[in-house]
């Protein structure tokens, strides 16, 4: 390396697994000045004069290596094509965070750069160096930080450091909890499962949000007013439209920064460039938001960690909690999970003593009603839909203020049979479920969609259909020949309703998609519990729990919430509000039957040759016993690695090393036809696997 110029090492932009590793170009003189670690860069690769983008991750001198004692390189390094730009868009502590969770899940760290870093816009960053340098010299401090404003009340806008505005009422932090409970988290840096006070609040520009909402903005606007940057994590953009009402209540103008999927382009690297800069931000999103970069982090808050959302469709399909965990541990910022209802994830960490617990000082929850345990006499009653408990509080408080109606299943009738001979209806095309979308619509294939007007049973020839299963559509008709004169609402996936007023209305809607009223629902109706409980799945019990608490904590004070047609453990805890003992004792039984959480598992998809091999090696190692493997679509396979947390690191070393082995089959023979793409698959941690 006599007479070269400074080395670069630059990760590639490639879900090929065999270059998930960092390769050394040598530094051109001329980008010297921009080459420096987080850059984008193209540099060459192979022959042909062919590109590849990439990331600058380390820049070095490869005399003072040598000088250090490193080994000296004597080849020749091809040097770099060009710097895309000059915004160091990958920070080291989040490439830090992607390497470690690739590893921790045998995945590329590319694929979750692809995460945190969004694509370049060429516009908004030429704006964002333009505004940088034009601060930059107005402030001869050299601050050169541009955040992105949102919408701010003026009291709230004259805020400063998390302080109330000047004639503003003051705003009393985390009141409904012990004193100092809270404030010591951040002050210590320490790691909290936080209950959530299940009841809703009202801001002081009228509108209506969750009490965990507050709490979580409350969190952050205390980290920024340490000087610190906080990063909140929430299921989906009902949540985060929450959490910014509150926050454009108590945070400083302009210290917010939304990272969100439904953003345009341009707006989502716009807030992601404001995040780059040197001054504390708040910075609010959801499951990616967990990867945004954050000058001197102090806090990493996540709603809800139990809710689907939060887990990664995408390989390697980290869930946002594993990530918030990683990430404090390499950042030693303080850690909250908030919610109504613990996940048996963050349970088991509170049974280890690695998360501490806070419970609001007083014990009020919603009045929940399991009609199971009302001994209803007649049995056609007990076999009801909506049994009569449940239809007098409802007609009760329908005169009063808005009513509940939680469905499992949106639209119509969803599910149709014969009515001659009860099988499920099928159809003719594909052989998928028929469905209705209103009273009057032919029957349709909910896969091809191909209409299915004379329909004919292939098991009797029946040719007359009915209705097995009922959708919130056909519950919002019948309710609302049942209770004549009365709004009724529609709110479900295809009917975004997010907010209502107090006056009296019936509102039928699917799970998650429940509009916020001003002052709560006076009645709340919970239906097709026993359905959504033969859903086979680990998590059912659990799932349903959060979800039906998440519900309940929409309910007026004193409202009755009714449980209809469950009983059992679930009930007991919804009633009692204790779903941290279901969660304690989920995790005793699943220790029992080695599930997860007490161990982690991994699925290893691929042919039996392939699947073999990599299970050879894997059984080896101390802790892991396998179950399988079975077949699922042949030829594949699939196993099931069972494993202690301890031993995670070298079984996802082991199984990356044989996924780099098969992807390598796909280089072309000398016939120069292409051999089959790689069939080997692994996915760590999987929520749906048992």
């Amino acid at each position: 390396m006599a007479g070269s110029s400074l080395v670069a090492r630059v990760l590639i932009d490639s879900p090929l697994p065999q270059l998930d590793h960092l390769f050394d170009y040598r530094i051109p003189e001329e980008l010297a000045d921009l080459a420096l670690p987080g850059v984008r860069v193209t540099v060459p690769w192979r022959s042909a004069g062919r590109t590849i983008d990439g990331y600058l991750v380390e820049v070095f001198d490869p005399a003072a290596a040598a000088a250090e004692g490193a080994e000296e390189f004597h080849g020749t390094l091809s040097p770099i094509e060009s710097v895309v730009s000059s915004v160091p868009v990958l920070t080291e502590p989040v490439y830090r965070l992607a390497r470690r969770l690739a590893d921790r899940a045998a995945g590329n760290a590319n694929d979750i750069i692809r995460l945190a870093v969004p694509g370049r816009q060429v516009r908004v960053e030429k704006a964002w160096l333009a505004a940088n340098a034009q601060q930059a010299d107005a402030a001869p401090t050299g601050e050169t930080d541009v955040g992105v404003e949102v919408a701010v009340e003026p009291a709230a806008a004259e805020a400063v450091a998390g302080q109330p505005a000047t004639g503003a009422p003051a705003h009393s932090r985390f009141a409904d909890y012990p004193a100092d409970a809270l404030d010591t988290v951040l002050a210590e840096k320490g790691r909290r499962a936080v209950s959530a006070v299940p009841r809703l609040v009202r801001l002081a520009d009228g509108r209506t949000i969750g009490h965990w909402a507050q709490t979580l903005a409350e969190f952050a606007v205390h980290t920024h007013s340490l000087g610190r940057t906080a990063i909140l994590v929430v299921p989906d953009f009902r949540d985060q439209d929450q959490v910014q009402a509150a926050l454009e209540q108590l945070a400083p103008a302009g210290s917010v920064s939304r990272v969100d999927a439904r953003q345009s382009n341009p707006d989502r690297y716009r807030a992601f460039l404001a995040c780059l800069g040197d001054a504390p931000r708040i910075i609010l999103g959801n499951r990616s938001a967990v990867y945004a970069p954050a000058h001197d982090l102090g806090l990493i808050a996540l709603w809800d960690d139990g809710d689907p959302l939060h887990a990664e469709p995408l390989s390697p399909y980290v869930h946002a909690r594993d990530a918030a965990l990683v990430r404090q541990e390499q950042s030693g910022s303080a850690l909250v999970f908030l919610s109504h209802a613990r996940s048996v994830e963050v349970q088991r960490l509170v049974a280890l003593g690695w998360l501490g617990e806070v419970h609001p000082t007083k014990n009020i929850h919603p009045r929940v009603i399991p009609t199971d345990y009302q001994g209803e006499p007649d049995p056609q009653a007990r076999a009801a839909r909506i049994p009569t408990a449940a239809w007098q509080a409802a007609k009760a408080a329908i005169a009063t203020g808005p009513v509940l109606v939680q469905v499992s299943t949106p639209g119509y009738a969803p599910m149709l049979a014969c009515q001659t001979c009860k099988k499920a209806a099928r159809c003719t095309h594909c052989q998928g479920p028929l469905a209705l979308a209103s009273a009057n619509a032919t029957p349709a294939c909910r896969w091809c969609g191909a209409l299915a007007a004379e329909w004919r049973c292939v098991h009797c020839e029946g040719h007359t259909l009915r209705v097995m299963l009922v959708g919130s559509g056909r519950t919002a008709e019948e309710l609302g020949r049942a209770f004549p004169g009365s709004r009724v609402i529609l709110a479900d996936g295809d009917h975004l309703v997010q907010h209502l007023g107090a006056e009296p209305a019936l509102v039928i809607a699917t799970r998650g998609a429940e509009p916020t009223p001003t002052g709560g629902y006076h009645a709340i109706l919970l239906l097709d519990g026993e359905r959504m409980l033969a859903r086979e799945s680990l998590r059912v019990g659990e799932d349903l729990l959060r979800s039906w608490s998440n519900t309940a904590a929409l309910a007026a004070p004193g409202a009755s919430v009714v449980l209809v047609g469950v009983g059992g453990e679930i009930a007991r805890a919804l009633n009692n509000w204790r779903a941290d003992a279901f969660a304690q004792s989920e995790l005793d039984d699943r220790r029992l039957l080695r599930f997860p959480p007490a161990v982690r598992v991994a699925s290893v998809t691929g042919t039996v040759d392939d699947v073999t091999r990599a299970l050879v090696e894997v059984e080896t190692i101390a802790g892991v016993d396998v179950l399988g493997p079975v077949t699922t679509e042949a030829p594949l396979v699939r196993a099931i690695v069972r494993f202690a947390y301890a031993g995670g690191d070298e079984v996802a070393r082991v199984l990356k090393a044989h996924i780099v082995q098969n992807a390598t089959k796909r280089r072309a023979p000398k016939g120069g036809s292409f051999r089959p793409a790689p069939t080997l698959k692994v996915r760590f941690d999987d929520p749906e696997l048992i």
